[in-house]
């Protein structure tokens, strides 16, 4: 069923690179892609059909979510990372597959014992920036994964480990604060 003229060339199982009409790469035009969500949204918007039917209004709101729901996965880096892998057969089953290069073990284990040790903002702001570069060289790592080698399997390993990272970082920002309001 198809709701107004604006919705005819949409999909809802269009990838979502697909949907905003983009390539489908890591690495993205940003700005392009606000756009595109934008004037997207503009032209599917629910309000758009309150003069129509129900049903094509039901069909403009599952279109305004899935736009949405797209726009977040390609937004930001890891998402998207995940789903390009995603994509190309290569599941992150983050919660099951624990398994990781041990060189990264190892270094989850000093960060986890940083910050358990650390007793100063300054050394902890510290630890946020060494984090802060790990976490850069990782989606450097991703990008050429996924855009050079298109080798999903490595790609899905550095997610992963880009996974971490962020569960660390919110962890590194509740020890920042307490010591703060120590």
């Amino acid at each position: 069923m198809v709701a107004g003229k604006d919705l005819q060339h949409f999909s809802l199982s269009s990838s979502d690179f697909e949907l905003f009409n983009l390539p489908v790469g890591f690495k993205l035009n940003r700005q392009l892609l606000d756009d595109r969500w934008k004037n997207l949204l503009r032209s599917i918007h629910p309000d758009n059909f309150s003069t129509q039917e129900a049903a094509s209004q039901r069909v403009a709101m599952q279109y305004s979510v899935r736009v949405n729901e797209a726009y977040q996965r390609l937004k930001f880096p890891l998402k998207r990372a995940a789903y390009l892998c995603e994509l190309n057969g290569v599941r992150i089953q983050a919660e099951e597959n624990t398994s990781m290069p041990a060189e990264f073990l190892l270094q989850q284990i000093q960060w986890r014992e940083q910050l358990e040790e650390t007793a100063s903002s300054s050394s902890m702001v510290g630890l946020h920036e060494e984090l802060l570069a790990a976490k850069e060289a990782a989606f450097l790592r991703c990008e050429f994964f996924i855009d050079r080698d298109k080798d999903w399997t490595n790609a899905a390993v550095e997610v992963r480990a880009l996974m971490f990272m962020e569960r660390f970082e919110i962890d590194i920002d509740k020890r920042l604060e307490q010591l703060e309001n120590a």
